[in-house]
């Protein structure tokens, strides 16, 4: 598999099989992304995995939080308020674009908030990865904790293992630090889920449109 192949094979899966993920398999995927490059080489990112008995206490935290939806975020927001255009239109088209295909209707608002729960429950994979960074490093380092996640990601495909980027995970940023025992400057910035690919599950036949290249690039060349 190539670079390019697997770019594009990588989606948000959002239906895993229970089939187990070794731990050996998946320190072979940190392996392979921790080759991941970074501002004078600073390697700004710690990862923790979870799965079996970890995995379920970590879900529990979600089921007993008052509320259906935390709000830890803090400073650290998934979506800036009041989103514009063009990124208001296209996470609003990706989003009927899932509830299509798993037809569920606009007027289902239950339907849709059970399924974004399901974030919660790594969406049934059987290992979760949550991502930390040290508070105090600025927006560069976050910038390449991104391409460590995304190498993260690549090296899951490349080896058949489906992932899942759950930034979600950020709005119970508050319980995650204190339950992992996070040290003073540390910050949780999002889970993913990584496991198997369900492939009867219709919400796994999304394939998010991409703006092309003249939408998005300048050239300037003699």
């Amino acid at each position: 598999m190539t670079v390019t192949e697997a770019l594009k094979a990588r989606i948000s899966t959002r239906a895993f099989l229970p089939t187990p993920l070794s731990e050996a398999t998946v320190r072979e995927i940190l392996d392979a992304a921790r080759w991941s490059p970074s501002g004078g080489n600073m390697q700004p990112w710690q990862v923790i995995a979870v799965s079996g008995a970890a995995q379920e206490a970590v879900m529990a935290l979600a089921r007993n939080y008052p509320g259906m939806f935390p709000a830890e975020e803090g400073a650290y927001p998934v979506y800036p308020a009041n989103l514009w255009d063009p990124y208001r239109s296209r996470r609003f088209q990706v989003g009927e674009d899932m509830y299509a295909l798993m037809g569920i209707g606009r007027d289902n608002k239950p339907a849709r908030l059970k399924h974004v729960a399901r974030n919660f429950e790594f969406f049934g994979a059987p290992v979760g990865l949550f991502f930390v960074i040290d508070s105090r490093l600025g927006h560069g380092q976050w910038a390449h904790l991104g391409m460590f996640m995304q190498s993260v990601a690549l090296a899951a495909t490349e080896r058949g293992i489906a992932s899942c980027f759950q930034e979600l995970w950020g709005t119970l940023r508050t319980t995650l630090k204190a339950h992992f025992q996070l040290a003073e400057h540390e910050i949780l910035y999002c889970g993913m889920a990584l496991g198997h690919a369900d492939p009867a599950a219709p919400v796994n036949g999304l394939r998010s449109a991409r703006a092309p290249v003249d939408e998005f690039a300048r050239f300037h060349f003699d």
